[in-house]
C-alpha cells in the first residue's frame, strides 16, 4: 500500500458515533494517524484509555477536557495530550471539532 501524503477537507468517509458525534480518518501510516471528530453541543467523548499516545487540537468550539483526573476548559486553538494508558474524555460545551493525532495508528478506526 502506498502512503497517502495529502488529504482534502471533502475526502474521507465519516463514521457516525451516535448522539451527533462523528469521526473520519484523515491520514495514517503505521506510526501515526490523524483523525477529525465533530461534536454537537452537549456531545460526549466518554472517558476511555488506549495504548496510543494522543495529541488533540481544538479546531472549533469549546470543550471540557479531562485527562488523568485533571479537567479544564479548552477553546479553538488550544490543545491537550493524553499519554498512553491514561483515562481521558471530553464534553462539548459548544458544537465543535477536534483534530486528534495518534501514535501508533488506531487499527480499530480502519475498516
Amino acid at each position: 500500500m502506498e502512503t497517502q501524503l495529502f488529504a482534502r477537507a471533502d475526502e474521507g468517509e465519516w463514521t457516525d458515533l451516535g448522539q451527533g458525534n462523528r469521526r473520519r480518518v484523515i491520514l495514517h501510516t503505521d506510526e501515526l494517524m490523524m483523525v477529525e471528530f465533530t461534536f454537537e453541543k452537549g456531545g460526549i467523548g466518554a472517558p476511555h484509555s488506549h495504548p496510543h499516545v494522543q495529541a488533540s487540537y481544538v479546531a472549533e468550539g469549546k470543550f471540557e477536557v479531562t485527562v488523568g483526573g485533571h479537567s479544564t476548559v479548552l477553546s479553538a486553538g488550544d490543545s491537550f495530550i493524553a499519554p498512553s494508558g491514561v483515562v481521558h474524555g471530553v464534553v462539548a460545551l459548544a458544537a465543535g471539532r477536534l483534530i486528534d493525532s495518534f501514535t501508533p495508528h488506531r487499527a480499530d478506526f480502519l475498516k
